[in-house]
């Protein structure tokens, strides 16, 4: 069992940044996929953004080069800076690794 702690989720106005973290408990993670998702209610958690253990990056379209992941395998932790945040970008952010643990997820909130 690999327990995830998220930080970084809060309040900004349009046009503004944030910078979530998700750190793990074991010196493993290097070997796994992270992923960033995130979950609005009545709606489906979507992939917002992965990274490989090689470094490879994946973002999903609505990203559009606002978001960067990546991640610092000596610290256990993965990241994900969000710039140009845009009201419809309101969500809990969860992360993920390996396709198989989850954090507990950090709300972001986009409003003036």
């Amino acid at each position: 069992q690999i327990h995830l702690v998220e930080s970084g989720g809060g309040l900004v106005q349009p046009g503004g940044s944030l910078t979530l973290s998700c750190t793990a408990d074991r010196r493993s993670f290097e070997v796994f996929l992270v992923g960033w998702y995130r979950q609005v209610p009545g709606r489906e958690r979507e992939l917002v953004a992965s990274i490989s253990s090689e470094g490879r990056t994946k973002y999903a379209d609505f990203v559009n080069g606002r978001f960067t992941i990546f991640r610092d395998n000596a610290k256990n932790t993965g990241y994900l800076q969000m710039n140009n945040l845009q009201p419809e970008d309101t969500a809990v952010y969860y992360c993920n690794l390996g396709l198989t643990w989850w954090g507990q997820g950090t709300p972001v909130s986009v409003s003036l």
